[in-house]
């Protein structure tokens, strides 16, 4: 249960980001923070919005399967 929670709230995140960077102004900079960092470097927004529209499908797809696995449990 626990970690479905947290996989929906990182789904929440995910689309809060996606839906910001596909309302952005063509000519809007995108910067991304470097992992354990605080520095943060430009890059192409197209590309970032298809790589976090890739990461949204696959947590909403391990969302799904660990549902699907909490039900087969709850079966048995």
């Amino acid at each position: 249960e626990y970690k479905l929670d947290m996989m929906q709230s990182f789904i929440k995140e995910q689309k809060v980001v996606v839906d910001e960077l596909s309302n952005l102004k063509k000519n809007r900079k995108v910067y991304r923070q470097q992992p354990n960092s605080n520095i943060f470097f430009l890059v192409d927004r197209t590309e970032t919005l298809s790589q976090c529209k890739n990461t949204l499908d696959e947590l909403k797809k391990a969302h799904q399967e660990m549902e699907n696995s909490e039900k087969t449990k709850i079966k048995k």
